[in-house]
């Protein structure tokens, strides 16, 4: 109801005789929800730099240990010539 009430292609009162509500209320419904559009997309940052920086976490995680692999490859390499 609200999406259609930010659409604006029918009227509050179009609106409000379709869902059964009064008008006023899905004016305060749209209201806040504009008011408060900013904290969705917010939220969707927030979760995707975590998400980022798991990922470099597991990364580093991965070089650190190829990095010591490499190494113990190195030293069996020196011992065979």
């Amino acid at each position: 109801m609200v999406l259609e009430a930010l659409k604006e292609r029918q009227t509050l009162s179009e609106l409000a005789v379709k869902y059964e509500v009064h008008a006023s209320q899905i004016s305060a419904w749209k209201g806040e929800v504009l008011q408060n559009m900013e904290l969705v997309f917010r939220a969707g940052k927030k979760k995707k730099k975590n998400q980022t920086q798991i990922n470099t976490e597991q990364l580093y995680a991965k070089i650190g240990k190829l990095e010591m692999e490499n190494e113990l490859l190195k030293k069996s390499l020196a011992k065979l010539d």
